[in-house]
């Protein structure tokens, strides 16, 4: 059954146009992941859908009975909310129930001799019973655990932005709903929430639509995948890797179409150029050909620039942590942690939300100085830290003076790229360079300020949750620019994708101020850490072991996983041996021939 239908809906903001005529429907069931660059009208077309925004023109029909719930990527309470009043604020039956049910309790505490309260209270526990309402306090309480938050009754307006962010997930999750939006949620969770949460959207009954840049949720939960692009809606079945293969054989099949164009074009203006000889029926109908095909010339595809990575020398003293402890009050975050810096390093940093991940950066930079132990940097070591949010940019600055600033040109081997050409890279066109900041977008800014960094040329990079409002674009380019990287790299990020294409080593804090390094990426942590927990004595080791066992059923267990540029290798080895037997059969057929 169809829940929605979009038909020639466009949107413009200023001068900007983010949509223009897209048409789409979402039936029961599917499961849809929207990508494009940041900026792209994302987020504006989840709300144009949840009704919180109207098109410029064009119309959005929805089912009659449809019910939504959407969670907005900064979203905003009343004040005097606690994160349990949020979580139990749905308009179901059994919630409505439950709420005045606390009422009535609160109530009597305040006047226990009421009758007529007495008499209200009464009613209102025989409805609790009939809707089955007594455990919503609980279920609530356990969402909000899972993401994070175990203090329940906290106001919100003394929780972080990403605690109010994962409030207001709860509560999107533990309301029914024929269609679920999400825009980026897995903004501010650490792995493990999110590991659980694609396991719970994997199971997920109703239609969900969704921006993430989490490229294992594209893959492993949606079944389709809409791309906006220069203000147009393209929709593909299938999941991530899907789409990818589907998209590159549009892209080609565009530049083989826009190939025949030039050429019809080229010789159609040799023509023109020639002169009509004589003003006939034949020639009118050339000029007019020639006239449409200018028209129809296909929209060239975005492409970022070959550029390679740089970096300032680094020499052989980097960083080194000796017996680094730190704490906040009488919370010990980091416990004696000693480190030596390789100048290739790539080094992952996982662990829950507040352990410390980001204060270890912190420390590794030299912004913050532990409470015991020694940090010795080199003197050739030129950081550049890219922090969680980017909040001080100047606002009234264009963004071309803003990378100006960081430098110029950037070496790329023999060659200088400009500030210009590397906006371009990062998918600033042209006509953006002289945009103010403060007309931008979070995402673009976050990526403009990790451009400034770049140029910068730092050899240390320290990167404090990339993923968080880059769009999937960026990080692609961000990792190709990595793997070329002449220096170390130290990045915490909840991306696991990400972090399983650029390191080659994870360090876990695992509690206590206990820091762990694994050799190899997230997903050979992953089975590090389970073989670790399984060898591990104590009460816990039995819950452990029978987890695994339960989560295997049915699935042949792997004892080895590749790491991503093994992965890469082994996928190009058949080609390879194909190669090697058709160069040895054409030989051997020579010889037969020769003899």
């Amino acid at each position: 059954m169809n829940l929605l239908a979009m038909d020639n809906v466009s949107k413009t903001y200023g001068e900007k146009r983010l949509l223009h005529e897209i048409s789409f429907g979402i039936d029961e069931g599917e499961k849809i992941g929207i990508v494009g660059v940041n900026g792209s009208g994302k987020s504006t077309l989840l709300k144009l859908i949840a009704g919180l925004e109207e098109p410029d023109q064009g119309d959005i029909i929805r089912n009659r009975d449809l019910r939504m719930e959407y969670l907005a990527q900064n979203p905003v309470f009343a004040p005097g909310t606690t994160a349990l009043d949020i979580v139990l604020n749905g308009d179901t039956p059994a919630m409505r129930i439950f709420r005045s049910y606390r009422a009535a309790v609160a109530g009597m505490d305040s006047k226990p001799g009421d009758e007529s309260m007495q008499r209200e209270l009464a009613l209102l526990t025989e409805q609790m019973e009939a809707l089955d309402a007594w455990t919503l306090e609980s279920e609530a309480q356990a969402m909000l655990t899972r993401l994070g938050i175990r203090e329940f009754n906290v106001q919100m307006s003394q929780l972080s932005g990403g605690q109010r962010k994962r409030v207001a997930l709860a509560a999107a999750l533990m309301n029914p709903a024929d269609l679920l939006i999400l825009d980026e949620p897995s903004n501010h969770l650490d792995n493990l929430a999110i590991d659980w949460l694609e396991k719970h959207l994997q199971r997920f009954n109703t239609a969900l639509l969704m921006v993430t840049h989490d490229r294992y949720f594209l893959e492993r939960v949606t079944n389709r995948i809409l791309e906006i692009n220069g203000a147009h809606l393209y929709s593909y079945p299938g999941n991530y890797s899907i789409y990818l293969e589907t998209k590159l054989q549009r892209e080609e099949q565009e530049a083989a179409t826009a190939s025949k164009k030039k050429t019809l074009l080229r010789q159609e203006l040799t023509w023109i150029q020639r002169g009509a000889r004589a003003r006939s029926t034949k020639q009118k109908a050339r000029i007019e050909r020639f006239e449409k095909l200018q028209e129809e010339q296909i929209r060239p595809r975005e492409e970022s620039l070959q550029i390679s990575s740089t970096a300032s020398r680094l020499g052989k003293k980097t960083i080194i942590l000796q017996n680094v402890s730190h704490s906040f009050g009488a919370e010990r975050i980091i416990t004696n942690y000693s480190f030596i810096l390789a100048r290739d390093e790539r080094l992952g940093i996982v662990g829950p939300n507040g352990v410390g991940k980001s204060t270890l950066l912190r420390i590794i930079s030299g912004e913050l100085t532990p409470k015991e132990g020694q940090v010795e940097t080199g003197s050739t070591v030129k950081i550049g830290y890219f922090p969680q949010e980017s909040t001080d940019l100047p606002d009234e600055m264009r963004v071309i003076d803003y990378i100006r600033e960081a430098g110029e040109y950037l070496a790329s081997g023999k060659k200088l790229i400009s500030a210009a050409q590397m906006l371009e890279t990062f998918l600033f066109p042209p006509s953006s360079h002289w945009t103010i900041l403060g007309k931008l977008s979070g995402g673009e800014k976050r990526r403009l300020h990790l451009l400034r960094i770049l140029m910068g040329a730092p050899n240390v990079l320290l990167l404090d949750e990339p993923g968080n409002d880059l769009d999937i674009e960026t990080l692609t380019i961000l990792e190709d620019y990595l793997d070329g990287f002449p220096g170390a790299v130290i990045a915490v990020s909840h991306d696991r994708y990400f972090l399983d294409r650029i390191s080659e080593k994870i360090l876990a804090f695992e509690g206590q101020g206990k820091l762990q390094e694994y050799p190899g990426n997230y997903s050979d942590y992953l089975l590090q850490s389970a073989v670790r927990q399984d060898n591990k004595p104590g009460p816990d080791r039995e819950l452990v072991t029978n987890k695994k066992k339960n989560d295997n059923i049915g699935e042949k267990t792997r004892l080895v996983k590749f790491s991503f540029k093994e992965q890469k290798e082994f996928e190009e080895i058949e080609d390879k041996i194909t190669a090697v037997e058709e160069g040895q059969g054409d030989r051997k057929s020579t010889r037969l021939n020769s003899s």
